[in-house]
């Protein structure tokens, strides 16, 4: 698995990170790369590149739904981070 931190580590990455969050809030818990290239104005390559990278570091699961992918947040690899960055509260 990728180092959390070098995950972190991209603008865009954190970006669709919080859109993901977003979406879990807010009861859709899952988006699809056309959704995400909407509200990012990310190509569609780029945001496919980043979420292969989040899938990667298990960050973000993925679920098939017919020819479509619906990607969701999967937040637990992120208490490493929490956790590394709790001895400087």
């Amino acid at each position: 698995m990728s180092d959390i931190f070098d995950v972190l580590a991209d603008d865009d990455r954190r970006t669709i990170l919080f859109l993901l969050l977003d979406a879990q809030i807010n009861g859709s818990a899952e988006m699809s790369v056309s959704d995400l290239v909407a509200k990012t104005g990310l190509t569609q390559p780029t945001v496919s590149k980043q979420l292969k990278v989040l899938r990667e570091a298990g960050v973000a699961g993925v679920r098939e739904d017919g020819q479509h992918r619906r990607y969701h947040l999967e937040p637990g690899p992120l208490s490493e981070a929490v956790s590394w960055l709790s001895y400087f509260a």
